[in-house]
């Protein structure tokens, strides 16, 4: 029998209640027949895998790869993904250094295919690195089965410290943020921002973000996120903000105020 994770509220009350439990619950979702079965296919079948055209002819291992990387909605984009793959990382003009999205960026770079080296897949620890993807990107989309802000949150809290390790400049990282939806979607709540705010022009689009992180936040140094109570504060801000939205509210500071002590 399959476990399903559960939270029994919304709000930062909820991602508290998350956080407690999270070893548990992660432990047991990893218990699962069904994810089991489909881990162990990959890790026996992926390193015979030598280009993209092995990988998206297998649904399982397809499923799997994209999963890891939260594009699970993409294998049925088979022609797409090839082209990701095949194009690589190092061009300036490859598909997936055009996407505005970077999740492509890392999927194709893991796999390692778009060169004239070997693919990546037959490496020592490729199948481990590529499956604790999954297993945890898994465990978020049962989460948000349940509670989508808590699936939210689960993804900031992994991907923003890793963001903030990069050696990158504050504007390429905020870049990263906006080309990431999950991460884009924590940000605009966390910050009062309107969603409409994505029809801006990119740079404006920066300005906007960067500003609001100073106001909200005190910083728009993303760096700062290496710190797991910046994170942290983030995640408050945001399960705050969203669930008064989900209440049909309306998010002024006053309000949010309110909904922190109360969830204190």
């Amino acid at each position: 029998m399959n476990f399903q994770p559960f939270v029994p509220s919304s709000g930062y009350s909820g991602w508290t209640f998350l956080t407690r439990t999270m070893a548990e619950q992660s432990a047991a979702f990893s218990r699962s027949p069904a994810l089991d079965r489909d881990m162990q296919y990959f890790r026996e079948n992926i390193g015979a895998v030598t280009n993209s055209e092995d990988l998206v002819k297998d649904y399982r291992l397809l499923r799997v790869a994209l999963g890891a990387f939260g594009l699970q909605d993409d294998v049925p984009n088979k022609a797409f993904i090839r082209k990701v793959l095949d194009d690589g990382v190092l061009a300036d003009d490859a598909l997936a250094n055009r996407l505005t999205d970077k999740r492509y960026h890392a999927f194709s770079e893991a796999f390692g295919f778009g060169t004239s080296l070997p693919a990546k897949t037959g490496f020592p620890g490729f199948a481990n690195k590529i499956l604790a993807g999954f297993e945890r990107q898994e465990f978020e989309l049962a989460i948000g089965v349940e509670n989508e802000d808590m699936r939210l949150a689960l993804s900031a809290e992994r991907e923003l410290p890793e963001l903030a390790a990069r050696n990158i400049s504050n504007d390429a990282a905020w870049f990263t943020v906006l080309g990431n939806p999950p991460l884009r979607r924590v940000f605009e709540t966390a910050l009062g921002l309107p969603s409409g705010i994505g029809t801006l022009d990119l740079d404006q689009q920066l300005t906007n973000f960067k500003d609001r992180s100073e106001a909200v936040l005190g910083s728009s140094d993303l760096s700062r996120f290496n710190d797991r109570f910046e994170v942290e504060a983030l995640i408050q801000a945001f399960t705050s903000r969203a669930q008064i939205a989900s209440l049909g509210g309306v998010s002024s500071p006053a309000a949010v105020a309110l909904s922190l002590l109360q969830n204190a």
